[in-house]
């Protein structure tokens, strides 16, 4: 099971990108865009994903993915249950909803310095 300190070690390491508090709920952002955002009580992770993609991705695994809110459904983004992904997974959701919000060059020489250690 994921936990936030699990997505907090990796989200520490994406440049531009830094942790806020909004109405007692933990987000990540990259200059004022929000990338992450965590349920009050931790358990959920809403995430930058493609519009056109979401209803797929959530259809396809009901029981990991959920549309967002209401209030969030004219952005790109969806959630996922922390407790059904692990670190390899969380890794994946959180680097791509990270590059969404990149300039691609800043992506390229982050992805092009990890993969080369």
């Amino acid at each position: 099971m994921v936990t936030i300190d699990d997505v907090r070690r990796l989200a520490a390491t994406l440049p531009r990108a830094y942790e806020v508090l909004v109405r007692d709920q933990v987000k990540f952002r990259v200059g004022q865009i929000v990338f992450l955002s965590f349920s009050r009580d931790e358990t959920l992770m809403g995430f930058g994903y493609p519009k056109e993609e979401r209803a797929a991705l959530v259809e396809a695994e009901p029981d990991k993915f959920l549309m967002p809110i209401k209030s969030d459904e004219r952005y790109n983004w969806v959630r996922v249950r922390l407790s059904a992904i692990d670190v390899p997974e969380m890794h994946e959701l959180v680097l791509d909803s990270w590059r969404m919000c990149v300039p691609k060059f800043v992506a390229r020489e982050y992805l092009e310095a990890t993969t080369s250690q």
